[in-house]
């Protein structure tokens, strides 16, 4: 099997490619370069492994939550290779390739969303895979809910916003916290390998991005309707 993975949602931006098993990336902390750096690094993977893009069978992304920006990019990249391969996509949580981090069977995965809030998910470890065991949101930190009173790895940027608000919060709960942990594209593979192997595809056009908050997606599609009607 062999994937191609972007993965663009935070501050961070990398591109890994899955051959058989085996995982090559280029991962870089590029605020605004994530457009400039991502097709190259692909390229670059790509001649690194002597493979053609032919001989991908899948593209995988990572779908959000996180900045506007970079999923709708990261989105496009793999949709637009995708539909020009005629290959499937898989699209990954970006809060689940974070907590693929994690050395705990149980962790909650946190990204720094911007005006007081953060995007959070809770996640159970089965063998080399991940179950959500509980609902993405985002959310103000004092508002977050563990799904029971067991104790918690903690991986993400959301346990250092507001001065570490959340790991205060959840307090005692917590095993370890690495609050500067950022989602790879290595991660956003290992998963979709998975997914792949279960199924779990999606032809291009029908990729959406995790968003969580409804007013950004409002937002788009008024824009997407404004430019219809010009």
């Amino acid at each position: 099997m062999k994937l191609l993975a972007f993965e663009t949602a935070t501050e961070a931006c990398s591109v890994a490619l899955w051959i058989d098993g085996e995982i090559i990336e280029r991962f870089e902390i590029a605020p605004r370069r994530h457009a400039e750096l991502s097709l190259p690094w692909a390229g670059q993977l790509l001649a690194e492994a002597g493979i053609a893009r032919s001989q991908l069978d899948a593209i995988a992304v990572s779908r959000g939550p996180g900045a506007f920006t970079g999923v709708r990019l990261a989105i496009a990249l793999a949709q637009g290779i995708a539909l020009a391969l005629d290959k499937p996509v898989v699209a990954i949580s970006t809060l689940a390739a974070l907590a693929m981090q994690s050395t705990g069977e149980r962790t909650i995965a946190a990204i720094d969303a911007r005006m007081g809030e953060i995007y959070v998910g809770a996640f159970e470890r089965i063998g080399d895979d991940l179950t959500a065991v509980s609902a993405e949101a985002v959310m103000r930190p004092g508002s977050v809910q563990l799904p029971d009173a067991g104790t918690w790895a903690a991986v993400g940027t959301g346990f250092a916003a507001a001065d570490g608000a959340l790991a205060d919060h959840l307090g005692s709960q917590l095993l370890r916290v690495d609050a500067a942990a950022l989602p790879h594209a290595a991660d956003v593979a290992r998963l979709a390998a998975l997914a792949f192997r279960r199924g779990d595809v999606l032809a291009p056009e029908q990729v959406e991005p995790a968003y969580l908050r409804n007013d950004v997606a409002l937002t788009l599609v008024q824009q997407a309707a404004n430019r219809a009607a010009r």
